[in-house]
C-alpha cells in the first residue's frame, strides 16, 4: 500500500491515501498516479501550479476600452430617413 516508486502511487493507493499524496506534492514534489501502470494525473502543490499557469493577460476595463476609441473622423450623424409609411 506504499508508493510503488518515490512519488508514484497506483489509483487504489492514491484514493485510499489522498491526505498523504498531497502531504507529499507539496514537500517532495509532484506525485504521479497511475491507472493499469499508465500515467493517469499528477498531484502537484498549489506554488508549483502556480508556475505552471499563465500570468492572466491584463485586459483595459470597459470604461477604458470606449475612452480610448479615436472619434476624430467619423461621421456620427444620423440619417433623416424616417422610414416609409405603413397603412395598418
Amino acid at each position: 500500500m506504499v508508493a510503488e516508486r518515490k512519488g508514484r502511487w497506483k489509483l487504489e493507493d492514491a484514493k485510499a491515501r489522498f491526505s498523504e499524496v498531497v502531504r507529499r506534492a507539496a514537500s517532495e514534489g509532484p506525485q504521479t498516479v497511475t491507472v493499469r501502470g499508465r500515467e493517469a494525473a499528477v498531484v502537484l502543490s498549489s506554488e508549483q501550479y502556480e508556475k505552471l499557469r499563465p500570468a492572466p493577460a491584463e485586459r483595459p476595463s470597459l470604461l477604458e476600452l470606449l475612452r480610448s476609441v479615436d472619434l476624430e473622423g467619423l461621421d456620427l450623424t444620423r440619417e433623416p430617413d424616417y422610414g416609409r409609411d405603413v397603412d395598418l
